[in-house]
């Protein structure tokens, strides 16, 4: 069955804000949100009677019955409620330097798959992308749909927050502080989401911070202290991946003084878009054998 992301910020700006899901009863009605009555309705051309998934971000997610469509609008019945979380015990905020065009996507994309809870878009000294105050508000709506689609397709029914672009020193300078997540700006269409308790966590302090780095002579190849934080029920890690020129040496310093552990996967260089899969992947397995 096909799977659709229900926006409670109505992407229509016309129209009002549309109600979570859990606050309706089984057997309303719904009215879809634009980018579902597009998809579904008119690219995947389906029919009153037909049946799909709606999410909306805030746990389970509900299957539901085509009821009318029109021009511009449809509304779906509300039939059964699957009470199934299949976001991973793993709290991970990655701060991830932008890179250009696909691979960007592609970060985006396949850290969303493995169950990053959000990223932050970092500018720094080496990177290929800084975005013009113009253009942020478009990139980075790009940006949280890929991350949107990219849960549609492999079944998490939570997706990840992508935080609009700042410097990596601001963002390090605010790693050992309870920062506000709250007060980052993120997509529109996920604003309401963001104020949801399951992602009131990333307000704290990480358990472990780690920086992806290039191999080097006498460091080791994990940090000692990942197989411990990963005993806790839930624990929370945050990681740093430079852009492909790599973080330069103040970086490198600034993220060392503020805690963040060097971690290199094997002895080979990873490319900036291949870092957040290798170490997600890795977070995986090794929480998996902890348990």
């Amino acid at each position: 069955m096909r799977r659709f992301f229900y926006a409670v910020n109505n992407d229509n700006a016309d129209a009002s804000p549309l109600p979570k899901l859990g606050e309706l009863p089984l057997g309303s009605n719904v009215e879809l949100p634009d980018s579902v009555v597009h998809h579904w309705c008119r690219v995947l051309r389906a029919n009153i009677g037909d049946q799909g998934i709606l999410f909306d971000g805030f746990g389970g997610e509900y299957t539901v019955e085509l009821q009318a469509i029109s021009k511009k609008n449809a509304t779906a019945t509300l039939l059964t409620h699957i009470d199934d979380d299949r976001t991973p015990p793993t709290i991970t905020q990655i701060g991830l330097v932008m890179s250009r065009g696909e691979r960007m996507d592609y970060a985006i994309q396949k850290a969303t798959e493995l169950g990053v809870t959000a990223i932050q878009l970092l500018s720094s000294h080496h990177g290929e992308v800084t975005l013009k105050p113009a253009q942020v508000e478009k990139k980075l709506a790009h940006w949280q749909q890929v991350a949107i689609a990219a849960c549609e397709q492999c079944g998490l029914n939570r997706p990840p927050l992508i935080f609009a672009p700042q410097s990596i020193t601001q963002w390090l300078s605010n790693t050992n502080t309870d920062s506000t997540h709250n007060e980052m700006t993120v997509s529109p269409v996920v604003s309401v989401l963001s104020q949801d308790p399951y992602y009131q966590i990333l307000d704290g302090l990480a358990d472990l911070c780690m920086q992806m780095s290039v191999p080097a002579a006498g460091q080791p190849a994990m940090p000692s202290a990942l197989p411990d934080v990963l005993k806790k029920q839930t624990p929370y890690i945050k990681l740093l991946i430079g852009p492909e020129g790599g973080l330069s040496s103040d970086e490198c310093k600034q993220a060392n003084n503020v805690g963040f552990i060097p971690w290199q996967i094997g002895t080979r260089v990873l490319r900036t878009e291949t870092a957040p899969v290798v170490a997600l992947s890795t977070i995986s397995a090794l929480y998996s054998w902890k348990r």
